[in-house]
């Protein structure tokens, strides 16, 4: 399976922006998709998680509020909508395919992961 993010660029504060994550295809353990993220010098930061199944989604306490995270059955592919960016949320956001009934906030809990788009907010 490969997974392929994209959407990623430079804003400003305030800005929005919508990342996309498409899966090439969905295999049966594969029950939904997550958003980690990683500013340089830190530890890659668990951001939000959907199932494609409906229900509600999981998101990171830092950013409650401003992230939506949505999903396109039918295109294999999940979305995380970013309002009222801050330079702070500047990092490589990463999807994963997640297999996991349990959400899992640790990067370790996941095997499969997209190449990465950068996100830069500028102040």
């Amino acid at each position: 399976v490969q997974l392929q993010a994209s959407g990623g660029g430079l804003v400003q504060a305030g800005d929005s922006l919508k990342l996309s994550c498409k899966a090439s295809q969905r295999t049966f353990n594969n029950i939904g998709m997550v958003w980690f993220r990683q500013a340089p010098g830190k530890e890659r930061e668990f951001v939000a998680t959907i199932r494609w199944s409906g229900g509600m989604p999981t998101y990171g306490n830092s950013v409650k509020g401003r992230f939506t995270i949505s999903r396109d059955n039918a295109k294999n592919t999940v979305y995380l909508q970013m309002n009222s960016l801050k330079p702070e949320d500047t990092a490589v956001y990463y999807c994963a395919i997640r297999t996991s009934l349990v959400v899992l906030t640790t990067p370790s809990g996941y095997d499969y992961w997209g190449q990465g788009t950068l996100v830069t907010v500028s102040s």
